[in-house]
């Protein structure tokens, strides 16, 4: 029973979409198991860009069955457009929605907002969508569960005690006011029902009974492993669990189920939010990184951060998530920079250190030290292609040089190689479905 899990193993935006869709080719189930409509990812298919929030990244595999799992918090609204969006391309999703997953209500939205003004320095610099405050619901144990939503007398009893819940604490804490009344949320809500209806399944069914018969399942994770409830850089992260070991929970799959992590890393650090990066750039490299590499959030828009690569986070994600192997991304985003640097440890208060700091004040304090390698020309899209059908030997020997330190350094092999948007753009080492 092969089953792998994609992380992500920086803080995010590291091109998972493109690494899911690359071994949905090979996977029978693709299950999103964390996140909501906070995450986005996206997949080039025969030249065309599809941005998703909530959709899994197999999604374009019209025979795969894409799964968002109990894990996920889901905005209807959102994911209505999307399922919206592919319909009207031509592409009619396999979809499977879990009645375990939680709801993101309308409060939620206007609560995200106002509890990041009320933090200050410590806000995390959320996309606003309602994430936090749904699955702070969800562990406060009156959340309302998609399988709450499909059915229309619980949904309005279980929506009457949150709506008065909600608007006291808008209205009491934050000052504000919640435009929408009760019915009027109750109808807003209960058409959504009626057109996800249809695709609500028995995830767990559809997942173990794939599982007994020895299908290939793949775990899409969303956000990174620094981003982490738990393991990330508090509080400047996400609200759910990011990392391998939230797949399991997300998906309602056992840990002695998986056999491959897979953690995807991109060449450089880049970062959307608050919170201390100490590899961060302000320079022309930056911008010049950024630019070419269109460093910009797929669901906000926002320019990203950029950092050299920050070997610290990559060996810690190592540790966390347990990585059997690992996939680059943006090989071709770095060429054409002369000089490239990656931080192999720091110094904080004057002493080397190669472990994570649990506190973002001390991580604050960690000074990069740097090992330089000489960059790669940048050959243009075709020739990196061409590159891509013949193998790792036909990459620059500068690159090569760089990724093959990264994979000893934190000791696990290269899986794949990305050197471009597309699924041909990319180099596989290991196909993690290959049985022994």
């Amino acid at each position: 029973m092969p089953i792998a899990v994609v992380v992500g193993a920086q803080w995010g935006d590291e091109g998972k979409g493109k690494i899911v869709d690359c071994y949905a080719s090979q996977a029978d189930l693709v299950v999103r198991f964390n996140g909501g409509a906070n995450a986005g990812h996206t997949v080039v298919f025969e030249g065309k860009k599809y941005k998703f929030n909530l959709i899994p990244s197999g999604i374009l595999y019209s025979q795969k069955t894409n799964i968002i799992g109990n894990g996920m918090v889901i905005d209807p609204k959102k994911l209505i457009d999307e399922i919206d969006g592919l319909l009207k391309s031509g592409h009619t999703p396999n979809l499977a929605i879990s009645p375990r997953a939680h709801v993101v209500m309308p409060y939620h939205f206007v609560l995200d907002g106002a509890e990041e003004i009320r933090k200050g320095g410590l806000a995390a610099g959320t996309t606003k969508r309602g994430i936090g405050p749904c699955y702070a619901d969800k562990a406060a144990r009156f959340g309302i569960r998609v399988s709450e939503l499909m059915d229309a007398q619980l949904f309005r009893e279980k929506l009457h005690t949150m709506h008065q819940l909600e608007c006291r604490i808008i209205e009491g804490v934050y000052g504000q006011v919640f435009k929408q009344t009760e019915d009027e949320v109750f109808l807003q809500y209960s058409d959504y029902a009626k057109r996800l209806a249809p695709y609500v399944k028995d995830t767990n069914e559809i997942i173990h009974s794939a599982i007994a018969k020895n299908k290939r399942i793949l775990l899409e994770g969303a956000q990174a492993t620094m981003l982490d409830i738990d393991h990330g850089m508090y509080p400047f992260g996400t609200s759910s669990s990011t990392t391998a070991g939230g797949a399991c929970t997300g998906s309602g799959i056992g840990p002695t189920a998986i056999d491959e992590v897979v953690g995807v890393v991109k060449v450089y650090t880049s970062r959307v939010g608050s919170g201390p990066v100490p590899t961060e750039l302000n320079d022309s490299i930056a911008n010049y990184i950024r630019d070419k590499g269109g460093e910009y959030g797929t669901t906000t828009g926002r320019p990203r951060r950029i950092g050299w690569l920050d070997l610290v986070t990559v060996r810690y994600s190592v540790q966390v998530n347990g990585f059997t192997g690992l996939a680059f991304t943006r090989l071709d985003t770095l060429s054409g920079v002369e000089k490239i640097k990656v931080c192999t440890h720091y110094t904080l208060d004057g002493k080397k250190t190669e472990s994570m700091p649990a506190s973002h004040k001390d991580f604050e304090r960690c000074k990069p030290v740097y090992k330089e390698f000489k960059g790669w020309k940048d050959v243009g899209e075709k020739e990196w292609r061409a590159i891509a059908s013949k193998g790792f030997k036909a990459l620059p020997k500068e690159a090569q040089a760089y990724l093959t330190f990264i994979s000893k350094t934190v000791g696990v092999p290269i899986y794949i190689v990305g050197v471009g948007p597309g699924r041909e753009d990319t180099i596989v080492l290991k196909d993690v479905f290959k049985r022994k």
